[in-house]
């Protein structure tokens, strides 16, 4: 079974995802944490996340760049954003996540076109989406706890611009698609939400 979570920043689908994999013992893959890697490769190496080629050079990112705590931080989204518009870059990863979509017995993806473009075929598609109030809410809840200095009006513009950049690109963007369970988790708390989840999952579930 394979399950498609997609939806924008904050909106929960990463702890969602998180635990469907876990509830359902699937093998999980946040696929933003790729397109973050590629953003921060390209800082790394100096160069300009809004240039192709250079986004492009990026996804040859060392396995492990995935570890860096620095791929969470609000900046490395903002970079993950921009170099997620580039078609070559769209596509260098194309085939990483589909090969982890087709392990034996499934997996649950998580991203922002898995149902529409990684994986359309899956058994599951959620679409997960929340205000952006609520979304910046709980960003600015989490840099707090990592003691990161932002104010939440600065997460909320930032969330805003994602979300624009996120549904308005030419590649892949950001749409639930006419099969997807749309979960608003806006008022949820996390095991609500998680519980909502599963219950759309076992209503979709292939049939023994």
């Amino acid at each position: 079974m394979i399950i498609a979570v997609d939806g924008p920043t904050a909106s929960g689908k990463g702890t969602i995802a998180k635990a469907l994999a876990a509830h359902y013992g699937l093998p999980h893959l946040d696929t933003g944490l790729l397109y973050r890697a590629v953003g921060r490769q390209v800082q790394l190496a100096g160069g300009d996340p809004d240039h192709a080629d250079d986004a492009l050079a990026a996804t040859d990112f060392a396995e492990t760049l995935l570890a860096d705590p620095e791929l969470r931080s609000e900046a490395t989204g903002g970079l993950a954003s921009r170099v997620s518009v580039h078609p070559a870059v769209r596509a260098a990863l194309l085939e990483r996540q589909r090969a982890f979509a087709g392990q034996p017995g499934g997996a649950v993806l998580d991203g922002r076109d898995i149902g529409s473009v990684i994986v359309p075929e899956a058994q599951v598609k959620l679409f997960v989406t929340a205000s952006v109030e609520a979304r910046a809410e709980r960003r600015f809840r989490e840099m707090q706890s990592a003691g990161r200095a932002v104010t939440l009006e600065e997460i909320a513009a930032d969330i805003t611009r994602r979300d624009a950049r996120d549904a308005g690109r030419d590649a892949a963007p950001l749409i639930a698609v006419a099969d997807a369970h749309v979960l608003d988790t806006s008022t949820m708390s996390p095991q609500e939400a998680i519980s909502a989840a599963i219950a759309v999952v076992e209503d979709c579930r292939p049939q023994a």
